[in-house]
Parts: structure tokens; C-alpha cells; sequence
């Protein structure tokens, strides 16, 4: 027992609803943990997926701007290129998991279908490579949102397992020897100050009024030490 916690009946209570607190605390951590497992497990599915429809996405387009490159020459199609508008058509917002902050990136593609070049001077394959990278941008930003979530959750998860093993393996632990040591000692406190009696009033050991006159006078003290010795508990 910590020789700064007096063995006090106000003590006990509070090593005890700290020991309870304590235990609810871990509870909670082992939920959040496990919540938190959960969609983890779910993000690293959902980046695995994301990832093979860019792989074969992204060959598609190549594959179509090759061809456009061959039709209609490379410094044609860099004209284009050059010529499209910039876009701003990703936001990034976000959302919570358990108090963790999770990045959202939110990409809204144009509503205006038509192309912004002329259909006269161009080939069906530079539609199939534009339509192909603009779906590779879309993906690219699932896939962001997806990655760095399951990286933030990851770096939760740790700092909730640390909590959760220092409340599991420390904290609870000593308050758990601490309730102990407090009930073992005021136990032997109340043996010592029974047979003290006993041996000073020259009471045989069944005697029942000795023993309602013992219990009233360690009331009574205990009473006294709690108002007089303040709560410490550590």
C-alpha cells in the first residue's frame, strides 16, 4: 500500500470507485479498438479494389491515347491537351469515427458532357482516353480518401491500444492491491483494537455486549479518523 494512503474507511471508497472507473474506462477503449478494427479492415478491402479498377483503368487509357497519338500525331494532341480548361472539381471535407478525424475527398465531374475540343479534327480514340483519365481522376480521389483514413484509423487504433494496456496493466492492477491492502489493513486494525479490549476489560472472548460496546467505539473512531485525516488516494 502507498504509505502516503491512510487505511481509512473514506479511502476504500475511493480506491474503489476509482478501481471502478478504471474498469469501465478499459471497456470502453477495448469497444473503441475494436470499432475502430473494424473499419479499418473494411478500408483496406475497399483500397485493394480501388486500386486494381485504376491498374486496369489506367491501361485502358494509355492504350487509347497511343492510338490517338498515332492518328493524329503527338503535337496535335498536346495542342489539346494544352487547351483544356482547369477544373476545380475536388473538395475535401470531413467526417468522424470514434473521434478520429477522417479525410473526405469529394470530386464532382462535369455536367457538361461535350467535349471541349471539335469532333472534325479529332478521332474516337482521343474520346476513349479523355473519358478513360477522367475516371481515373475520379478514382485517384476514392482512392486518397480510402488510404489516408486507413492510415489515420491505423495511428488510432495504436494510441488506443497503448491506453487501453496501461489502464489493463497498470492503473487497474494497483488500485485493485491498493482496495486490498486498505481492507486488510483496517481489518487487522479492527483485530488489534478487539482484543485490546478484551485483554483490558478482562471480557471473555464470547461476550456479546463486549463485542456490541467494541463495534459501537470503532464506529465512533473511524468516524473521527475520516473527519479528521484527509483523502488521498494515489
Amino acid at each position: 500500500m502507498n504509505p502516503n494512503t491512510f487505511p481509512t474507511k473514506g479511502n476504500l471508497i475511493l480506491a474503489k470507485n476509482s478501481l471502478a472507473l478504471a474498469t469501465q474506462g478499459y471497456g470502453l477503449m477495448d469497444k473503441k479498438r475494436n470499432i475502430l478494427l473494424r473499419e479499418l479492415m473494411g478500408l483496406i478491402d475497399q483500397a485493394k479494389a480501388i486500386q486494381s479498377e485504376i491498374d486496369s483503368t489506367f491501361t485502358a487509357a494509355y492504350k487509347a491515347l497511343q492510338k490517338a497519338n498515332i492518328e493524329m500525331g503527338i503535337h496535335y494532341v498536346e495542342e489539346i491537351a494544352d487547351s483544356l480548361p482547369v477544373t476545380d472539381d475536388i473538395r475535401i471535407k470531413a467526417r468522424s469515427i470514434m473521434g478520429t478525424e477522417i479525410p473526405l475527398v469529394e470530386y464532382t465531374p462535369s455536367k457538361d458532357e461535350k467535349p471541349p475540343y471539335s469532333f472534325y479534327s479529332t478521332s474516337d480514340s482521343l474520346d476513349e482516353a479523355r473519358i478513360a483519365f477522367e475516371r481515373v481522376k475520379e478514382l485517384t480521389a476514392d482512392l486518397a480518401t480510402v488510404e489516408t483514413s486507413a492510415y489515420r484509423l491505423a495511428e488510432s487504433i495504436k494510441k488506443t491500444q497503448k491506453r487501453a494496456n496501461a489502464l489493463k496493466n497498470i492503473t487497474i492492477p494497483s488500485y485493485q492491491t491498493l482496495v486490498k491492502d486498505i481492507t486488510n489493513a483496517l481489518e487487522e486494525k479492527d483485530r488489534e483494537e478487539f482484543t485490546r479490549l478484551k485483554v483490558s476489560n478482562g471480557v471473555p472472548r464470547n461476550d456479546k455486549n463486549s463485542k456490541d460496546h467494541y463495534l459501537r467505539r470503532r464506529d465512533l473512531h473511524r468516524v473521527l479518523a475520516d473527519h479528521r485525516v484527509p483523502y488521498h488516494v494515489r
